[in-house]
């Protein structure tokens, strides 16, 4: 049985151009008109709410991709009263649309807010031309200040801005330069990561061929702290490695994943997640729009990788997810869902971490300090 409250995820595959350092499931050729994956996602959300008898109710949907600020707003429209239908999306839910500058004007985000998306994430990445050409990304500097004017006047104001550090050749000084532009437009929501470069992707083999240099990781380190000092000093909280907000603006969507909440993914590629008993089960649709669109069109649902997890999983996972946020790990919520407490389960590696630093206690949670979040993977992985 469906728990009461749920998120929903809605993946668009479509964007302008792939971007150099991008393995996300998009593309920029799909060759698949928008009116027809978006009625396949709509069959989808309406196959899936028939195997749920439990009364819903979805405290958020996310449109994430991809590029979903390419869609008509009358298509948006329709995904949110299809989730309103059959989820029982509430009427204060978060409804957030990524957006990339470029691909919006005052007219198709005046449609976005009518069609009910209240929170817009802008993939800025940079304000620098020169390394927004290195990127790959389909804008400009200029076009990413026009789009946040025009998301303010189309009555946006729940607005976050995605950035990356760590570019190739960048300093320090560059990187300040950046977060003093980025705190100009005030956002409430700040997502900040350092550039990885993934196998496969333009600037992957430009780096193994020895014609790309990045800084190294005390340079990152360097910009990582930067940024945390900077934009506490400018009134944001950290509440996740890479997220930053106004007080009251944390994504209420991404916190349902850190904290193993469950959620529905629709659409080609999309994941979701529902903590059924015992210990939760995870899925995932086909990555290929073609084979996905297919599987719908035969009246099924499309579903790869389904995993029913173990409880030692479940656990892995609560430590895993919740050590990469500020709030850390409730081990009063653990014994409540594993009937143990993180001492039986994990007591040596939680002493040696503690002993060393690398984790604090702050009455019933456990957590990594934040000045050391970004050693977090050497230290998650203590728990998988």
């Amino acid at each position: 049985m469906l728990r009461n409250s749920l998120s929903l995820y809605v993946h668009v595959p479509f964007c302008v151009k792939k971007c150099a350092y991008c393995d996300f499931a998009s593309s920029d050729d799909s060759g698949i008109p928008m009116g027809e994956y978006g009625a396949g996602v709509i069959r989808e959300m309406e196959l899936r709410a028939r195997l749920f008898t439990a009364s819903m109710a979805a405290d958020t949907l996310y449109l994430g991709g991809g590029t979903p600020s390419l869609l008509p707003p009358e298509l948006v429209a329709r995904f949110i009263g299809t989730a309103r239908e059959h989820y029982g999306l509430v009427s204060d839910a978060e409804i957030t649309l990524e957006a990339n500058p470029g691909t919006v004007t005052p007219e198709s985000l005046a449609g976005f807010r009518r069609a009910g998306v209240n929170r817009l994430s802008l993939g800025i990445q940079s304000f620098d031309d020169r390394m927004l050409k290195i990127l790959g990304r389909a804008h400009t500097s200029r076009e990413a200040r026009d789009a946040v004017a025009a998301a303010r006047g189309a009555g946006f104001d729940n607005l976050g801005i995605d950035l990356i550090h760590s570019l190739p050749g960048q300093t320090p000084d560059q990187w300040q330069e950046e977060l003093r532009q980025l705190l100009l437009l005030g956002p409430e929501h700040l997502s900040v990561y350092g550039l990885t470069l993934e196998v496969g992707t333009p600037l992957h083999r430009l780096r193994e061929e020895g014609k790309l240099e990045l800084p190294d990781d005390d340079m990152g380190a360097l910009m990582y702290r930067m940024t945390t000092d900077i934009l506490g000093a400018a009134g944001y909280e950290q509440y996740e490695i890479a997220n930053f907000a106004r007080p009251g603006r944390r994504s209420r969507h991404n916190q349902v994943y850190w904290r193993r909440e469950p959620y529905l993914g629709f659409g080609a590629a999309a994941h979701s997640f529902l903590p059924m008993a015992p210990f939760g089960q995870r899925w995932h649709n086909p990555l290929d729009p073609a084979e996905y669109l297919g599987k719908i069109s035969s009246g099924g649902l499309p579903l790869e990788d389904f995993m029913e997890l173990s409880r030692r999983d479940a656990m892995a996972e609560t430590f895993f997810l919740g050590l990469r946020t500020t709030d850390g790990v409730d081990t009063e919520r653990f014994r409540e869902s594993f009937g143990e407490t993180v001492q039986q389960v994990y007591g040596q590696e939680i002493e040696q971490l503690l002993g060393a630093g690398l984790l604090q206690r702050h009455g019933t949670r456990l957590a990594i300090p934040v000045p050391l979040l970004l050693l977090s993977n050497q230290i998650l992985v203590k728990f998988v």
